[in-house]
């Protein structure tokens, strides 16, 4: 179950994904970000000064992030899950709203990450991405001096993954919509109906645990950057 009773996550509503899907173990560091620029002669975002290496790469706008994506799905020889106007690929290069059919590296869609948030069918129906107690699992501002931390350095969630509580929003593929009416329908969804902001997921270490649960949506303009903004990667499992 997608969403909660009232404001921005409603309505609560049943979906279901039929395919298996990858999903990055952690958020996209800066160590591997800073690679995919040595490799590309391209300049390296800002750490606010707060450091590099493990810590989530920040201050990207979206199709920084999805340039980075067809990268990687190039470096391991899969065809781009994007194109430039930001819109998904099949395998044929052809523009497509069926996530059956993309097979490169892309953002997950915000039911996908919700799954993968709450844990799949290994969910104990957490409040936060692998426990109750946000402190066991996320970075946020009573905690962490509101600077992104390295990742990997709280609990993980019942499928493995790391810092989706906290530490950086993530950019979602999805258009962002005000609610889920008329938005979410229960079959693989995927908002790809263009508006003015693209969905974040996740909270972030300068924001309150309200912020870090699950099901807690925000949004920004795909041309605008955060320094609490990073992504995680993700690609649908083809068969």
């Amino acid at each position: 179950v997608m969403g909660e009773l009232e404001g921005s996550e409603s309505p609560a509503h049943r979906v279901n994904l039929t395919y298996d899907l990858y999903v990055g173990k952690y958020p996209v560091t800066f160590q591997e970000y800073d690679r995919y620029c040595d490799a590309i002669e391209y300049s390296s975002p800002d750490d606010e000064g707060w450091g590099r290496g493990k810590r989530p790469v920040v201050n990207l706008v979206w199709l920084q992030v999805i340039e980075y994506c067809n990268w990687l799905s190039e470096m391991e020889g899969l065809p781009a899950a994007y194109h430039v106007d930001g819109n998904l690929l099949d395998e044929n290069g052809r523009k497509t709203n069926d996530l059956l059919r993309v097979r490169g590296y892309r953002l997950p869609t915000e039911a996908e990450w919700e799954y993968a948030a709450y844990g799949g069918k290994k969910s104990r129906g957490y409040r936060y991405s692998g426990s109750d107690d946000v402190d066991e699992v996320g970075w946020f501002e009573g905690n962490s001096q509101s600077m992104t931390q390295e990742v990997g350095r709280k609990a993980p969630n019942e499928l493995g993954l790391y810092d989706m509580s906290g530490n950086v929003w993530e950019w979602c593929s999805d258009w962002y919509a005000d609610d889920y009416f008329g938005q979410s329908p229960n079959l693989n969804p995927y908002n790809d109906l263009i508006d003015l902001e693209r969905v974040m997921r996740g909270g972030s270490a300068g924001l309150d645990p309200t912020c870090a649960r699950v099901t807690s949506r925000e949004s920004l303009e795909p041309s605008a950057a955060g320094n609490v903004v990073g992504f995680r990667v993700c690609r649908t499992a083809i068969k």
